[in-house]
């Protein structure tokens, strides 16, 4: 059994109290640290990272997030360096924030980490930055996972007002620009009604007014200070009265109210999901989607435990007992037994522009090689996959366009023969020419989320930044 701190912090959320209360119920930390109104969120980081923690996970927690699920035998059986909880937010849909479960090595490596001067991306993102420069000398890189989380429901106007003022600020990006649009276009109320929502848009407004987008990051830094202020000073101006105390009864009215709601989290009742695609057909973008839909599933495994269980023929394999499925190659050659051994899954086949699809596995596959000598022995695990997954899949070591093109030709064929008495079981996918939520939602019978579908390559990343070019302009967040 792992031994977990907890580090809860607090500012001014309507639901400190009552998420508290829910973090230790479903994490049982050893220890429990409160940051209590430390602002700016820059100062906040560098408290947090001054704590001296005897334990092998901090679990992070924002007072913005309600915990409804246990977290604790997860926590137990991680061994990930650092893992993101995806969330139920109340603006944006399904995201990943506020939650954050951090390996005690990476939390030293933090607070080892120098902080960046005159970086606006620590000044906007000062936990996720120091994080970041922090884990890529360790190779190391986070992971998702879904759990049934409310964040940023029932919060005080003041709340929700310095929230999208920064959320503005953090959003002037093309891609963000976009995420933050879509996101907005889903916030529907009635005209002169007040809510969060509408709180929420004037904040918007009011940040995009306030600061240019050519201020520096003092400037910037210096706005997101006196944002207290500035919530405080427009709620007047707006005549409005602030919310009640929160309390367990009133979340507990909500939950009865919206007892249909999509399950999300480690207990929700689900189907494994299969990606059946190709490399470079969009399977990371494929996997990133899922994860946005509640789907835990793992692209192109990589670890000891799987080549082995793949490699003796043992389709039961390990990491699915808790995970919802597989995307990439490691799929393709043992579909039909992931089939038999969990019936009920569902199946994605993407597929691509087969001359597109060439040219994209000829730069894909220069300069990695089936074979070379190593001396990390993860390395050698992952040659061994590489040198297995391809011999299965593609019959050869080295990329070969005729080759290539009868292994795609043939893979699509035969998927497609194989379920060709259960259509309701396989989705067939383009999302390199542009599908996505509106076809994979359906299929799923999962909502169409707000936010955009999460583009990884890099033709995908380029069409995702012309659309954001275009879609900005329609609701102007920058």
């Amino acid at each position: 059994m792992a031994k977990v701190d907890l580090v809860f912090r607090q500012i001014d959320e309507r639901t400190r109290d009552v998420a508290l209360a829910l973090a230790q119920e479903h994490i049982r930390p050893e220890n429990t640290f409160v940051l209590d109104d430390v602002r700016p969120f820059t100062e906040c980081v560098n408290q947090m990272l001054q704590i001296e923690h005897d334990c092998d996970y901090v679990v992070y927690v924002d007072a913005d997030c309600l915990i409804l699920e246990d977290m604790r035998a997860f926590i137990d059986a991680c061994d990930a360096p650092y893992v993101d909880a995806y969330v139920s937010d109340r603006f944006r849909g399904r995201l990943h924030c506020g939650v954050h479960i951090t390996r005690i090595d990476v939390v030293r490596a933090m607070a080892a980490t120098k902080v960046p001067e005159n970086d606006l991306k620590y000044v906007l993102r000062p936990e996720s930055r120091l994080r970041n420069l922090a884990m890529k000398p360790m190779g190391s890189s986070k992971q998702f996972r879904n759990f049934d989380i409310l964040h940023d429901h029932f919060q005080s106007y003041h709340h929700v007002f310095m929230k999208y003022a920064l959320r503005q600020l953090r959003s002037r990006t093309k891609i963000q620009a976009q995420r933050l649009t879509r996101a907005m276009r889903a916030w529907k109320t009635e005209d002169g009604e007040m809510c969060d929502l509408t709180m929420a848009r004037h904040a918007v407004e009011f940040a995009r007014k306030s600061v240019p987008a050519s201020a520096t990051p003092t400037e910037v830094h210096d706005f997101i200070e006196a944002l207290p202020q500035h919530a405080s000073a427009e709620i007047a101006r707006m005549g409005l009265e602030e919310k009640g105390d929160f309390t367990r009864q009133e979340l507990d009215a909500w939950l009865v109210e919206n007892r249909g709601r999509v399950a999300y989290g480690q207990s929700a009742q689900k189907p494994k999901v299969f990606g059946l695609g190709l490399s470079r057909t969009g399977t990371r973008s494929l996997t990133g989607a899922l994860q946005m839909l509640g789907f835990d599933c793992s692209h192109y495994p990589i670890d000891e435990d799987t080549y082995i269980e793949l490699s003796n023929a043992q389709y039961d394999l390990t990491l699915l007992r808790d995970l919802d499925g597989l995307t990439d190659i490691t799929t393709i050659p043992f579909y039909p037994h992931f089939d038999k051994l969990y019936p009920g899954s569902k199946f994605i086949l993407t597929v691509r522009d087969k001359d597109d699809w060439l040219a994209s596995c000829s730069r894909h596959w220069y300069n990695r090689p089936a074979f070379k000598d190593f001396d990390d022995p993860d390395e050698g695990i992952h040659l061994r996959m590489r040198q297995f997954l391809r011999a299965a899949v593609y019959g050869c070591y080295n990329f070969d366009p005729d080759r290539f093109s009868h292994v795609y030709d043939e893979h699509v064929r035969s998927v497609m023969e194989y379920f060709k008495d259960r259509p309701e079981d396989l989705l067939i996918i383009d999302i390199c020419s542009g599908e996505g939520f509106d076809k994979l939602s359906g299929f799923l019978e999962r909502p169409v989320p707000a936010a955009p579908f999460p583009h990884k390559g890099a033709v995908l990343s380029a069409m995702m930044t012309a659309e954001a070019g275009t879609e900005s302009q329609s609701v102007r967040v920058a």
